[in-house]
């Protein structure tokens, strides 16, 4: 059973119940035992063509697609060399109860999905991590690694990208979509290096956002005038096109670089179209940032400065997250649903399955 939205209206979804495939020779059967679904999620659908995030689990109907989602799945029939039955991986799977990959790219840690239809995407999109091997894992933790490492595996790249620039000469990070968990990610690592952070959020999570203590200044979106003028970047995290002016034009002069990142309001229109103040917002591609580092630091270097970030953030974490279940299509187009309609409650991370039961 799969989950499928309209690649042109996210507000419309089906479930599928997909024939049985047969495997060709080195391809691999998954069963998805469970995945997260946050914000993000929906980013990969509002993005989806620009991105190739439908390519990534296509469909026989070139007008609905499948959003990618992170979490575990477990080998449970093989015609490859590669992974025997039994291997359980961590990386994309659909909203679904079972997927095949052809893996590729072996090593000890993990293998690529070679598939001729995921053939250029980035390569961080098509690897699955052995859970025996892999140094992030902790089977005591995996909700965790579900819901918060992707995102903060973003926040991470954010913080080293404005590093790797000195900021681009600018002494506050200003972040819309605070309660977002990939905001939260980042503003946790820049107070770690003592880079000022103005966290923009709605009325109604303002409280939160303050609980947190993590961005030194917390401006609710109707007083965006009060930001102090000096020095900025902007991490657009949130989408919203009104907002995007309205920091562009309070912060003209000293807004020394827009980054575009996710798009939590993904439904929203601009009421303004005029000519947006410099600088242009850029997209910013969290592999290619992450290719870059792997090639000057080395992939352990990588891999250790990652994983000592996120054993710190993650464990902070359980001071504050809750995780709820989702079992079955109903409970899952639920969760779905409080995503896309923007209003989740930032407090809560989200797991969910479709057990293959519900497809007979």
């Amino acid at each position: 059973m799969t989950l499928e939205t309209n690649r042109t209206d996210l507000s419309s979804t089906r479930f599928v119940a997909d024939a049985h495939e047969e495997l060709a020779p080195g391809q691999c059967r998954l069963h998805v035992e469970h995945f997260a679904l946050t914000t993000n999620n929906i980013t990969y659908g509002v993005f989806g063509d620009m991105l190739r995030y439908w390519d990534v689990f296509p469909t026989s109907d070139s007008g609905w697609g499948r959003i990618p989602t992170w979490g575990f799945a477990k080998v449970v029939e093989s015609t490859s060399d590669e992974l025997p039955i039994g291997e359980r991986l961590f990386g994309f799977l659909p909203m679904s109860s079972e997927t095949i990959i052809t893996p590729g790219k072996v090593d000890e840690r993990g293998v690529s999905d070679v598939a001729a239809h995921r053939v250029g995407l980035a390569g961080a999109y098509n690897r699955y991590q052995r859970c025996s091997t892999d140094p992030v894992y902790d089977a005591h933790r995996e909700p965790q690694q579900m819901v918060l490492y992707p995102l903060f595996f973003t926040s991470f790249v954010i913080d080293d990208f404005l590093l790797d620039n000195e900021d681009f000469a600018s002494t506050q990070a200003v972040v819309s979509s605070a309660s977002s968990k990939t905001a939260i990610g980042f503003a946790q690592l820049a107070k770690k290096r003592g880079l000022k952070t103005v966290g923009l959020t709605s009325e109604g999570n303002r409280e939160f956002v303050e609980s947190l203590n993590v961005y030194s200044e917390v401006v609710t979106y109707d007083a965006v005038d009060s930001i102090a003028k000096s020095p900025a970047v902007y991490v657009d995290i949130a989408g919203n096109q009104d907002l995007l002016r309205a920091v562009h034009t309070h912060l003209d002069g000293v807004l020394n670089h827009s980054m575009v990142v996710g798009n939590t309001n993904w439904n929203h229109k601009a009421t303004d179209t005029r000519a947006l103040p410099a600088p242009t917002p850029e997209f910013l591609f969290a592999p290619s940032q992450i290719a870059k580092r792997t090639k000057e630091w080395g992939r352990d270097e990588l891999d250790q400065r990652i994983g000592s970030a996120w054993k710190n953030y993650s464990e902070w974490c359980d001071t504050w997250l809750e995780f709820s279940q989702a079992v079955g299509n109903e409970d899952v187009l639920g969760v779905y649903e409080t995503l896309r309609s923007g209003q989740p409650d930032p407090k809560l991370g989200y797991i969910c399955s479709l057990p293959s039961e519900e497809a007979k």
